[in-house]
């Protein structure tokens, strides 16, 4: 069965990592940026089309204002260290998410990458920051309501669609896959739209301790998977059939 397309992940776990060992939360964030590595070169040498990751929630913004500001300064990190792996790799670079709200000492880098790496084919990183998927979708139907209201858009022509067009999500490939470190089984407003139809893989290993062996164990689970879209085994198997 072919490799999941896209994969989606929710890193979850860097604090409870760091306070189980008795140190700073920061320091399972820091230690979260080594997996973060790791996960990116394996999904391009793996050959995926796209690995988005879930780095800063909109809620994350009413965590302690010195976590905040520490997670802040790891990402600006984040960029320069990464920067020359982006572009040697042939990763394209993108977000979503309120970028707007972030400090410039993370915006005036990530931005600069964006565009250095806008031509990239080989795969393309998203990193979800100060994002939320029920903001996102209330974003994008107002945006199709402006339209309309300005005689742009016929509200009949507003369908999935047209509302898939105007995320933030619109470039990239369908999400095959989400994956869930740290034990919890929830979205947590992450893709909501999305993940629809992706299949969901959830893991107790903390986002730290999360390694390119853990990466396969979640791909070989998607390979075991039966994905039907609502139709029937049967179906399934004929349109199969058919395709070859």
């Amino acid at each position: 069965m072919a490799l999941p397309g896209h994969i989606a992940i929710i890193m979850d776990g860097n604090g409870r990592w760091a306070e189980r060992r008795g140190l700073p939360r920061i320091e399972g964030h820091r230690k979260g940026a080594d997996a973060v590595h790791d996960t990116v070169r394996a999904c391009r040498e793996f050959g995926l089309d796209a690995l988005t990751l879930y780095a800063f929630s909109t809620q994350n913004w009413e965590r302690p204002p010195d976590e905040v500001g520490a997670l802040m300064w790891l990402l600006a990190d984040f960029v320069h260290k990464e920067r020359e792996e982006i572009l040697d790799r042939q990763i394209r670079l993108t977000t979503i998410g309120e970028i707007d709200r972030l400090p410039a000492f993370v915006q005036v880098p990530l931005r600069a990458l964006i565009a250095e790496s806008a031509h990239n084919r080989e795969m393309t990183l998203c990193l979800a920051l100060s994002y939320g998927a029920r903001e996102n979708i209330v974003a994008a139907v107002q945006k199709l309501a402006a339209a309309a209201v300005a005689g742009k858009l016929d509200p009949a022509a507003i369908d999935e669609r047209a509302l898939a067009g105007a995320l933030a999500t619109a470039d990239l490939p369908p999400v095959d896959l989400v994956i869930r470190t740290s034990g919890e089984q929830r979205l947590s407003n992450f893709l909501l739209w999305e993940a629809a139809y992706a299949e969901l893989y959830f893991t107790d290993v903390a986002w730290p301790d999360f390694t390119r062996g853990e990466l396969m164990r979640a791909i070989a689970a998607f390979e075991r998977r039966d994905r039907r879209f609502g139709l029937t085994g049967a179906q399934v198997q004929q349109r199969r059939a058919g395709s070859k």
